[in-house]
């Protein structure tokens, strides 16, 4: 049953709140006012624009059954589907080989943009992910590791491009720096002190040539004369200057050629056509030599470079045909390392360890491409031995270091 208020009563609230309002008016107009300045007034700090807020997670971040979720950035639809389904497949591999029992692998779709990667990233911050695997390009994994980070998840990419790599952010791919490294510090142990080169005029020949003046320059070997090798056309005019730079004085020089195929085989050629066999020089290369039949060009005959154990790979390549009916890409590999490591970070202790510090341990871990430890600015170290190009195969001629013996950095 309501209530009605009288007239009365009405009046009286209305004459009580009229009365408080006009005290405050007359406290309002008493106010002393500030005495005129000539000085500017103070100036008003505009705070940054907010920085981007990363996803919540929305869904626990370890299966009912108690794994860990690992999230796997791969390019599963357009114009890399195929290179991205073959990294999964590989990862599987693995799952099967033992690392199925301590994790839970999470496949997300990045498709071939750095957006799609980025969405991909959000999701698997979303999704409860304890690690990030992929994505697999590195112009997806430069927009992506930021957003990883501001979620303090560690992001495994499978680039080779050093030039991505922060912490936070690891290159798992093989990185030319530490194949040219390994390389010329055998060549220099074999008592080779000068190099000349021949590199293709593409970004990668950049970064060969910058490593290989830095391996030298450690290694107290002379860089001389470097041609470029045009990306189509004839490359005897090139190939007849460098090796006119050689010299005479008897020293054994290197000639390093970071050239893959198929145009190596068109300076295979011309350093035929130039006799470089009957030169005092000693060929030396990078991993984009690591392909079949590298040994048909019979001027390479006898290269070296730094590569994993072909023999290695081998057997993995026969049990993943065996699965899948196919040969896996050359970088499938990777995947399947990376995946071996997140089920061995997920041992360390109960609900694993996926820190920077675990990531980047010193003692590094075994994959099927040999040793490697993540160093703490996210480039990746390899032991690698030294293979020889031998007819149809490639000969390890000097095993990989069993450990690492600098201290990670």
């Amino acid at each position: 049953m309501s209530h009605s208020v009288g007239a009365a009563p009405r009046r009286r609230v209305l004459t009580l709140l009229t009365g408080a309002a006009m005290a405050m008016i007359a406290l309002a107009g008493c106010e002393t006012k500030p005495k005129p300045t000539t000085q500017a007034p103070p100036s008003v700090a505009v705070a940054p624009p907010p920085s981007p807020i990363p996803p919540t997670p929305i869904a626990p971040s370890v299966t009912p059954s108690g794994k860990p979720k690992i999230a796997l950035l791969l390019p599963l639809t357009g114009r890399s589907r195929e290179i991205g389904q073959a990294l999964q497949d590989a990862a599987e591999l693995a799952l099967f080989d033992g690392a199925g029992k301590d994790i839970a692998l999470v496949p997300i779709d990045t498709g071939d943009t750095p957006d799609g990667a980025v969405a991909a990233t959000e999701r698997a911050i979303r999704e409860g992910a304890n690690l990030i695997l992929g994505p697999l390009f590195s112009a997806s994994a430069a927009v992506a590791g930021p957003v990883a980070k501001q979620a303090n998840l560690e992001m495994i990419s499978f680039s080779n491009d050093e030039g991505t790599a922060q912490p936070g952010l690891y290159v798992m791919g093989l990185a030319v720096d530490s194949q040219v490294r390994r390389v010329v510090d055998y060549a220099q142990r074999k008592g080779v002190k000068r190099v000349v080169a021949l590199a293709p005029g593409t970004a990668y020949g950049g970064q060969a040539m910058q490593a290989l003046r830095d391996a030298a320059q450690r290694a107290n070997i002379s860089v001389g004369a470097s041609e470029t090798v045009p990306a189509t056309g004839d490359s005897d005019a090139p190939v007849k200057r460098v090796l006119a730079a050689v010299g005479t004085d008897g020293s054994t020089t290197a000639l390093f050629v970071p050239i893959g195929a198929p145009r190596v085989s068109a300076v295979a050629a011309s350093l035929a056509e130039a006799d470089v066999a009957s030169r005092k020089v000693q060929l030396i290369g990078t991993g984009v030599w690591d392909v079949a039949g590298i040994g048909s060009d019979k001027a390479l005959v006898g290269a070296w470079f730094a590569g994993p154990d072909p023999a290695r790979r081998a057997a993995f390549e026969r049990k993943f045909q065996g699965v899948h009916g196919k040969a896996p890409p050359r970088i499938a590999t990777l995947a399947y390392d990376a995946v071996m490591l997140a089920a061995q970070l997920a041992r360390l202790r109960a609900g694993g360890d996926f820190s920077a510090g675990a990531i980047t341990d010193g003692g590094g871990y075994n994959g099927l491409d040999g040793r490697y430890r993540f160093r703490t600015d996210g480039r990746v170290e390899r032991s690698l031995p030294i293979l020889e190009i031998e007819g149809d195969r490639l000969k390890v001629i000097d095993p990989a270091p069993g450990v690492f013996t600098s201290v990670v950095n």
